[in-house]
């Protein structure tokens, strides 16, 4: 992996606010694969390490290699040569504390995956683009189990061509950045190379189920006026669904006469495609990254990220049977009108999403003082719809595609970031950098047409077929099958302000040893209130090339808009006697009449206490790095179970909304702040550079990751419960936080080069999970699975690279235990972090002018 050095210094002068002027051009340092925390080859010996930008305020450069906390720097050979196509997944190749499911769960966390950090969900990670806080999806994840209820930032609309190098800051900063930064802070520098172009296509596919890549990227830049430049980006992928990995179903049809109907014989009964790699994406992500020198000491910059992706989903296989895998009960035959679909169907999820933010910068000297003066604004912009479904309760006239809603998150970020450096008596000169933030978001959900949710009043009628026989006189529920459109009453828009400031010093006290102070202080504009957060680092050098370093820091996480007021219906209609009768179920927003009946509170921020202590070890071509650390959280926010259901709550909480003049809610969930939680980990990364006269030059690098997160406590049920046999965050939940994430990761890897020749080795170790139930009896547990990818590569001129590669090289599945569900998913369970879908092979050819 390489990073001019020249670039990273441009970045640290370029995207950290208050930054100084550029820097000479240097010759190129290469660092060499997972360089984590400054590891880097002789090449970087001779120059110096890299300079990061993430974490160090001020004027005063640092280099990974004395950063009082741990930092990764990945470089753009590295992201490209994991044979992955978006970011997500390349990172979660890479960072041994990042993870994400095969299957994020239902809703739109199916098609967009979440991400989890340090055991944690992205939601306690900030990203920045080029040091500016970047906006979060407007996908809530109220579905899925890992991660739900987050809203993470969608790393993967930012085009991988366009990256120059991206820095993993693997500690809490909420004190130098403000909310989300708890777990750690991802910063995405974009490529400021001001001459020559790239082009990339990559081509492959699963070895047995399909899942066909291609993929088109490259970027190019050119000067502009006198010593500026700028930078195009774009990325085009389309990359097409897997071959189901579930197991098939015995009937499609309901039984003739007791005998399984004719068209069995050539059916095809493996019908769960969603089970697996369901996603066909189209994506295109393009970017441009821009400097124009104003005068001696002030430059004006901008950059922006433009995307487009279409999602198609498979979400829901249904069949007319009355029994699937295994002789389960099928409770959704009811809805497959045979007139419609009389072998079932395969529904699937659309997504049409557009997503972009621009910003704009200006940095000069004044009085002494470095000065940044920036703005920006963000938007994902989501039409949610359906395809190969039917609202059943319109009966045969039901059409099969929808338009489902719109959601939308918009970010607008001003800054003034000034610093200066004074003498004080210190080793080094003492470092001042303070600044103030303005901060507007709005979130808005849209309502879709009225046939994705309404109630069209059909009755199945007794008319002596195989599917009247068996469904005859009952009501199918109202909405799609497998989807909720949003409906006017849970059509909502929500925005709110933020003003914060801080101020950040650190100096060297004495030679070798550096201390760093930072605090903060936010206020917003609705029920998160008044924050503030404040850290502490230090590093000391023990002796050349070892030394020791750590921090505490507070932090908080303010409640997304999407959390406060996202709202999501669900009817279930049953025939008694004549008698159509409705049952509503609800996801409430917090503030909503329903849900302070319930006992639901204004959202506060999620408060942490992070502490962090580690060692560093550096010998000529080896390093070393351990960093112990524990994060603890107060008042996370989490969905309640759903209360009024047969099983937690029944009638009384129906009772208790209708004493509070609610009458069309009979049960319902909300997020609330309900418990208190502990993470401690370990990480540990070591790298060695062996040059050979001979054999070429090896890299070799390990690094290892632990965490394990504990519920120190869960709060009582509000006083508005109190008398009822309810449970709030029942144990399938809170088990989900704790165990369904691999807690142990271990990534090998060996990188080798000989003239023109390179070759790629990684063994990633996948720690094991466990998928819970609400019965102990029903938990099922996945043991750990080593995954190998290689990569070999061929470099036939300056200008022409080839490479091919295997990601999961030798095909591993997760372990056959799963309880298989009616439409015959489930035998690998759904949390695998290397997917449900075995080996994939490409084939990668690059070009440089």
């Amino acid at each position: 992996m390489k990073i001019l050095k020249s670039a990273a210094l441009a970045a640290s002068v370029s995207f950290l606010p208050f930054a100084a002027a550029h820097a000479d051009e240097a010759p190129s340092v290469a660092v060499p694969l997972v360089a984590a925390d400054g590891a880097a080859d002789a090449a970087a010996d001779a120059e110096g390490s890299a300079i990061i930008v993430t974490g160090a305020r001020g004027q005063t450069q640092r280099s990974v290699a004395d950063s009082p906390v741990p930092v990764d720097v990945i470089g753009p050979a590295e992201l490209k040569s994991t044979g992955r196509t978006g970011l997500k997944e390349i990172l979660g190749n890479i960072i041994p504390s990042l993870s994400m499911p095969a299957l994020g769960g239902g809703g739109t966390s199916a098609s967009v995956r979440p991400i989890a950090i340090r055991g944690l969900s992205g939601d306690y990670v900030l990203v920045l683009v080029n040091g500016k806080r970047r906006h979060t999806t407007s996908l809530i994840n109220n579905l899925s189990r890992i991660s739900g209820g987050s809203t993470p930032v969608d790393i993967d609309l930012i085009p991988t061509s366009g990256v120059g190098h991206i820095e993993v800051l693997r500690d809490g900063a909420a004190a130098q950045y403000g909310s989300d930064a708890i777990s750690g802070v991802i910063n995405v520098i974009l490529d400021s190379s001001a001459h020559g172009g790239d082009l990339s296509i990559t081509g492959g596919q699963l070895y047995e189920k399909g899942g066909q890549l291609a993929q088109v990227s490259g970027s190019f830049g050119t000067g502009i006026g006198d010593g500026g430049f700028v930078r195009f980006s774009l990325e085009a992928k389309y990359h097409d669904r897997a071959e189901s990995s579930a197991e098939a179903i015995p009937y499609l049809y309901p039984l003739v006469n007791g005998q399984p109907d004719p068209r069995e014989a050539g059916a095809d009964h493996v019908i769960a495609g969603g089970y697996g790699r369901s996603n066909r994406d189209k994506i295109v992500n393009t970017s441009y990254n821009a400097e124009l020198p104003l005068g001696e000491d002030t430059t004006l910059y901008s950059f922006s990220t433009l995307s487009y992706r279409n999602i198609k989903d498979a979400r829901g296989a249904y069949v007319a049977s009355p029994t699937g895998y295994g002789g389960q009960a099928n409770s959704q035959g009811v809805s497959v009108l045979p007139q419609l679909y009389p072998a079932g169907f395969q529904a699937y999820r659309r997504i049409w999403e557009w997503d972009w933010q621009a910003a704009v910068g200006i940095r000069s000297q004044v009085a002494g003082w470095a000065v940044d003066i920036s703005t920006s604004y963000g938007r994902d912009n989501v039409k949610l719809g359906a395809e190969n479904t039917l609202n059943p309760s319109l009966g045969p006239d039901s059409k099969a595609d929808f338009f489902m809603g719109r959601q939308k998150q918009d970010l607008w970020v001003n800054n003034l970031d000034v610093s200066r450096e004074f003498e004080a008596g210190f080793a080094k000169p003492l470092n001042v950098a303070l600044g103030v933030e303005h901060r507007w978001e709005r979130f808005r959900n849209i309502a879709g047409e009225p046939d994705s949710y309404r109630d069209g009043g059909y009755v199945i009628p007794r008319d002596g077929t195989p599917f009247g026989n068996l469904y005859g006189g009952r009501s199918p529920s109202p909405g799609l099958v497998s989807f909720t459109g949003t409906s006017p009453d849970d059509a909502t828009s929500i925005s709110r302000n933020n003003l914060a400031g801080y101020l950040d010093i650190s100096t060297d006290v004495l030679k070798g040893w550096f201390v760093g102070l930072a605090g903060r202080f936010e206020h917003y504009s609705d029920s998160a209130g008044n924050t503030f957060s404040a850290k502490a680092t230090t590093r000391i050098e023990l002796a050349p090339g070892l030394a020791v370093r750590g921090g505490v820091n507070t932090g908080f996480r303010a409640p997304s808009l999407a959390q406060t007021a996202f709202s999501t219906t669900q009817n279930t209609v049953t025939v008694i006697g004549n008698e159509r009768v409705s049952t509503t179920s609800k996801f409430l927003p917090v503030n909503s009449v329903a849900a302070l009946a319930l006992g639901a509170k204004p959202l506060k921020p999620e408060k942490s206490l992070n502490f962090t202590a580690g060692v560093t070890y550096e010998n000529g071509p080896l390093r070393l790095t351990v960093d112990a650390y524990q994060i603890r959280i107060d008042d996370r926010i989490v969905k309640t179970e759903f209360l009024g259901t047969a099983s937690n709550g029944g009638a009384a909480v129906a009772a208790i909304l209708q004493a509070n003049g609610v009458d069309d809610v009979d049960s319902a969930q909300f997020f609330t702040n309900a418990i208190d939680t502990r993470t401690r980990g370990v990480d540990v990364v070591g790298e060695y550079t062996l040059d050979t006269a001979a054999v070429g030059t090896f890299r070799l690098s390990a690094a290892y990751s632990y965490n394990r997160t504990k519920i120190l406590s869960v709060i009582d049920n509000p006083p508005e419960l109190s008398t009822l046999n309810v449970t709030l965050f029942g144990r399938q939940a809170q088990r989900d936080l704790v165990v369904a994430l691999p807690r142990s990761k271990v990534v090998l890897t060996s990188n080798w080069s000989s003239g023109p020749v390179r070759a790629l080795l990684r063994a990633t170790r996948y720690g094991g999970y466990t998928e819970s139930s609400n019965v102990a009896a029903s938990d099922r547990s996945f043991g750990a699975k080593w995954v190998t990818d290689a990569e070999i590569g061929y470099q036939f001129t300056d200008a022409l690279d080839f490479a091919v590669g295997a990601n999961n090289l030798f095909d591993v599945y997760p372990d056959r235990n799963g309880a298989v569900a009616y439409d015959g998913s489930g035998l690998y369970g759904g949390f695998a972090p290397f997917g449900l879908s075995g080996g994939f092979y490409y084939a990668r050819v690059g070009l440089k002018f």
